[in-house]
């Protein structure tokens, strides 16, 4: 980070005049352990994953769109795959949970703990075993992709009712309080919000999850989908790569994987501000500083997608810009 620094100050601009994209670069060489750090192999990880709590009336959409928007994803055809080809990203979709069958595709890995989680308001989403497994098959996912070359990693989401366990993650882990950290998701609003926050409030009443354990939490309020993308952070750390988090849900993966290893917080990158109203005390929670602020919220990993092009905008300044010295340009102090 300190050589990335130094390269920055050489180059043709005034110390610090490109802001938010010198830090970035220079993070990202921390990250990398290089000096010039490399953003061309980039890849988007959408998880997808069903919720018992759908049953309670949590969000605007069925539950089946969960499935159809996957086949969405493996068509090409949904924000996220728009966005990583710009991006210049692959998209590797996973079936954590879905609760219908999905057809065998070729581009789909299916590695399902089970066909959607249990109604969080009943009892715990799901038992301990499968939350370590969710976050197994995070870990070996993003194994597999370092073992090919990966320079840059991002997780999306798929799951229709799943802003609600991430609010419930993010009262826990981030001690946010409810009116804060249950937002509109799908959109949501007046009476039907009020039930949601209720719905929250008495799942975490009748789970009592254990804010100092975070494998208990993702366990009782969490989702397949939430402890996969957790996994892949901390599979993505142990391998010296970034990792750009998404918006909420993302957010909420994060979390838990910072409660399981607090010092991978150093590999995160936040791509943007969700407009859900519990991400940004989420956000500050962690001490990460968004890149973009679109007024986003649609998951997937759009955002990160976007954030990734900036990710590759401050390292192609890094290294292509020239220096005063080879330009031959005067410096401030002549």
């Amino acid at each position: 980070m300190a050589q990335a620094r130094a390269h920055q100050d050489k180059l043709t601009k005034p110390q610090g005049s490109l802001g938010r994209l010198e830090e970035l670069s220079i993070k990202l060489a921390g990250v990398q352990s290089k000096a010039m750090p490399s953003v061309e192999r980039k890849t988007v990880l959408v998880m997808a994953g069903d919720h018992g709590v759908a049953a309670e009336g949590v969000s605007l959409y069925p539950q089946e769109v969960t499935a159809q928007m996957v086949l969405n994803f493996l068509g090409g055809g949904a924000g996220i795959n728009v966005l990583a080809r710009l991006a210049g990203a692959g998209v590797v979709v996973v079936d954590m949970g879905v609760k219908a069958e999905l057809p065998s595709h070729p581009r789909l890995l299916s590695r399902r703990i089970g066909p959607g989680t249990a109604n969080m308001v009943q009892g715990p989403a799901m038992a301990r075993e499968q939350a370590v497994a969710a976050l197994e098959v995070g870990i070996e996912i993003v194994e597999a992709e370092a073992s090919r070359g990966l320079d840059l990693v991002a997780g999306g989401d798929m799951g229709i009712a799943n802003t609600t366990p991430s609010s419930a993650i993010t009262a826990v882990l981030a001690d946010v309080p409810l009116a804060r950290a249950v937002g509109r998701g799908t959109g949501v609003h007046g009476r039907q919000l009020a039930h949601k926050r209720a719905v929250v409030e008495w799942a975490l009443k009748v789970n009592q999850p254990d804010p100092s354990d975070a494998l208990d939490v993702l366990a009782k309020v969490g989702g397949f989908e939430i402890g996969g993308l957790a996994g892949a952070m901390l599979g993505a750390a142990a391998n010296g790569v970034p990792v750009v988090v998404d918006g909420f849900i993302s957010s909420s993966a994060a979390l838990v994987a910072a409660g399981l290893c607090p010092g991978v917080k150093d590999y995160f990158i936040s791509a943007h501000r969700s407009t859900e109203s519990g991400h940004r005390a989420l956000l500050r929670h962690m001490g990460l500083k968004p890149i973009l602020n679109l007024n986003l919220r649609l998951g997937e990993g759009t955002g990160a997608a976007l954030a990734m092009i900036m990710a590759e905008a401050s390292v192609r300044l890094l290294r292509e810009m020239a220096t005063f010295a080879s330009a031959g340009v005067s410096t401030s102090d002549g």
